[in-house]
């Protein structure tokens, strides 16, 4: 069996044997990585908590996007129900008082002529066409005319109750890119909020040329600075009022959801427009019904 099949190493020459005995020069210890140490370093508690913010944000403008694009449903389907419905009412009404009064006059019952006066006095005027299509109020409680007069814009009331999708798609796109709760200082809140109301208003009437060329100005505009690193003290201050705002704004999707107008639009999810002419198909009838009722009370 030879040296190297034992595993001793083999014979060497004097010279080495020398070297070898020179002591051996320290070599450097490899570093030992401490166990309880990671790799890589936790995060600060303030990039978390501003991760923590950026969430609610985001959060918080889906939800208003939400709510406001119900709140144009439900403005829009009451604009439209007045203007589409409102003379079909206006004949009911007009009808119950013709037939109370026909009622009261053969009966002569003073029951009767009771009821046929609180039917007239809730009559009220017919209203003229163009009234009717052009003299609704907006939110704001002003007509048209008085809306052109204070933003210098053309009277274009809304050509149905819910935009089209398309307009719907840039709406979206530019409330998540222009939303006032994004601003970091009160200036540039201001120029968000001046430029979002715009939006709302182009959106409401479906507007989607209009929604094109703010979605150009936009895209324009100044580039926003980098956002500094906040304090703990202001990150909790803005998460406390995301939280408030979102409270305010499940209190008007509730009020939006429980109005009547809104629960008319819960009836028909899919298609408002169509709910509309169902509508006025059944008020149809309603006043074919009266007519007939009326004639044979007054042959």
């Amino acid at each position: 069996m030879t040296h190297e099949a034992a595993g001793v190493p083999p014979t060497r020459n004097d010279d080495d044997r020398q070297d070898d005995d020179r002591p051996a020069e320290p070599q450097p210890a490899p570093q030992a990585q401490d166990a309880g140490e990671p790799q890589d370093a936790a995060p600060r508690p303030e990039a978390r908590l501003a991760k923590a913010v950026q969430v609610a944000e985001q959060a918080l403008i889906e939800f208003e996007i939400a709510v406001e694009t119900f709140r144009v449903e439900v403005e829009n389907f009451s604009r439209l129900h007045h203007q589409k419905l409102g003379p079909m009412y206006a004949r009911l009404d007009e009808l119950d008082a013709q037939i109370a009064e026909a009622r009261a006059a053969k009966s002569g019952d003073p029951e009767d002529l009771r009821k046929a006066k609180e039917a007239r006095d809730i009559v009220m005027p017919m209203p003229g066409v163009d009234e009717l299509f052009h003299d609704w109020m907006d939110s704001d409680g002003l007509s048209p005319e008085a809306s052109a007069m204070l933003t210098e814009q053309p009277v274009r009331p809304p050509k149905r109750v819910r935009p089209s999708e398309e307009a719907r798609k840039l709406y979206r796109e530019l409330a998540r890119k222009a939303h006032p709760d994004l601003a970091q200082n009160e200036p540039e809140r201001e120029r968000r909020d001046e430029f979002i109301t715009r939006v709302n208003a182009a959106y409401g009437r479906g507007d989607v040329e209009l929604l094109k060329e703010l979605a150009a100005e936009w895209a324009a505009g100044p580039a926003e600075p980098p956002t500094p690193l906040s304090e703990s003290e202001e990150l909790y201050a803005r998460l406390e009022w995301l939280s408030r705002r979102k409270e305010l704004l499940t209190v008007l999707a509730a009020e939006l959801e429980e109005s009547a107008i809104g629960s008319m639009l819960k009836m028909a999810p899919d298609d408002p427009d169509q709910l509309l002419e169902d509508i006025g198909e059944q008020l149809l009838g309603e006043v074919s019904r009266r007519e007939a009722e009326l004639a044979e009370m007054v042959q």
